[in-house]
């Protein structure tokens, strides 16, 4: 639900353009060509398109994380236009900046449930934000804000004392969610909250991750390639193509009037997969050029 008022964006992004700048000879690759977008205070944006389209690059961008290495591409970097993210320039932007971004930004990755660390247990890995940011945090505090993040995802309490690999993939998704959001952050990019989940559960990750917007009302881009799972939560609906920003508008505006051949021949497939393949396990699915 989008907040009332005259409240500036969360992320404010113009005509930005984000490339890989590599150290070796082979030439630079554009992941995300001049985008306009805007996420308002409380909005759920939904951004679909195929593999290759540059959704995690503009998702990372928006969470501070585009420092991040790819293999075989390089480092991303904003290399035209602006965007800034809760009031803040993200071009160049220095570690100290990056670091207060990340406290108020949460990132789920599109392998979060992967990414648990298999020596911790459930409540440890869902609590390690909070004593990343804070070593002397209150025990019982931290304890409490677990045991709400974890029924909230609809997950027994029981499983805080558990490990991953005790987990089905759903409930460590569930996880990876809580994980994201347990330093209660403004802004949630939840790159593929699905993939990964079995069809019979993926609608539980959903009505959580909905559940769970609504009552903290913080902002959210739900980067997905299932355009169901985009529009079944989004306020706004925004697709990719190479690139390019090719629809925006409501689901219902951007479907049942389509302008470009790509956001036609998606309005046709509706609601099955977009590009169902199995997940990149370099970081994202912008890993070849398309």
């Amino acid at each position: 639900m989008v907040a009332s008022g005259d409240a500036l964006p969360v992320v404010r992004a113009r005509d930005v353009s984000i490339h890989y700048r590599s150290n070796t000879a082979s030439p630079e690759y554009v992941a995300v060509r001049g985008v306009t977008l805007d996420i308002g205070l409380g909005e759920v944006v939904g951004l679909v398109g195929e593999a290759g389209a540059g959704k995690s690059t503009l998702g990372l961008a928006m969470a501070g994380l585009a420092y991040r290495t790819h293999p075989g591409l390089g480092v991303p970097e904003i290399c035209g236009g602006t965007l800034e993210v809760l009031g803040r320039r993200m071009r160049r932007l220095g570690h100290r900046g990056r670091d207060k971004i990340t406290l108020r930004v949460g990132h789920l990755p599109q392998d979060g449930a992967e990414r648990l660390d298999s020596t911790f247990t459930i409540a440890e890995s869902i609590a390690e934000p909070i004593y990343r940011r804070d070593r002397k945090f209150n025990t019982r505090e931290a304890a409490d804000a677990v045991a709400y993040l974890v029924d909230a995802v609809r997950l027994p309490l029981s499983v805080m004392n558990r490990m991953p690999w005790e987990l089905s993939s759903g409930q460590r998704q569930r996880v990876a969610l809580a994980r994201a959001l347990i330093l209660e952050p403004v802004l949630l990019i939840a790159d593929e909250p699905t993939r990964g989940v079995d069809v019979s559960v993926r609608q539980g990750v959903l009505d959580a991750l909905r559940d769970l917007q609504q009552d903290r009302a913080f902002s959210a881009l739900i980067i997905s390639s299932d355009l169901s799972v985009a529009t079944s939560i989004s306020d706004r609906l925004a697709v990719m193509q190479h690139g390019i920003l090719v629809g925006l508008g409501t689901p219902a505006e951007v479907l049942e009037r389509p302008e470009h051949e790509y956001v036609k021949d998606l309005s046709r497939t509706r609601p099955t997969m977009i590009h169902p393949e199995p997940i990149d396990r370099t970081l994202d699915l912008e890993g070849t050029t398309p």
